[in-house]
């Protein structure tokens, strides 16, 4: 996909998921909380702020594992899902990690059938 191609795919991705969630329009970082949700499978719940962050990270590792980056390595006593850097990320802009997670987000989300 190209950047334009993205960024249109990532608006709509927005638009369904406000409209889904009855919420504003979601940033990355609500996209990630998402995700990481998602990936701990129990459902909505009351999460700390460290947990939040931990499921913002779970989110980043599952979508980078897509492209060999992270590798689960299985679940802590909690249910918590646990990841592994395989290979290191390479140094990328700003604004090439932006459209690399946008792309990812939206992969994840057709994967899902969401949109």
């Amino acid at each position: 996909m190209n950047a334009g191609e993205v960024n249109k795919k990532w608006a709509h991705l927005q638009q369904v998921l406000a409209e889904q969630f009855d919420m504003d329009i979601p940033d990355l970082k609500v996209m990630l909380f998402l995700i990481g949700v998602q990936e701990l499978g129990k459902g909505p719940q009351e999460f700390s702020k460290r947990q939040k962050e931990e499921l913002m990270h779970i989110a980043n590792c599952r979508l980078f594992s897509s492209m060999g980056f992270y590798e689960l390595k299985g679940l802590d006593e909690e249910g918590w899902p646990h990841w592994e850097l395989v290979k290191p990320i390479p140094n990328y802009t700003l604004m090439e990690q932006e459209l690399i997670i946008k792309s990812l987000i939206i992969d994840y989300f057709e994967d899902a059938q969401v949109i």
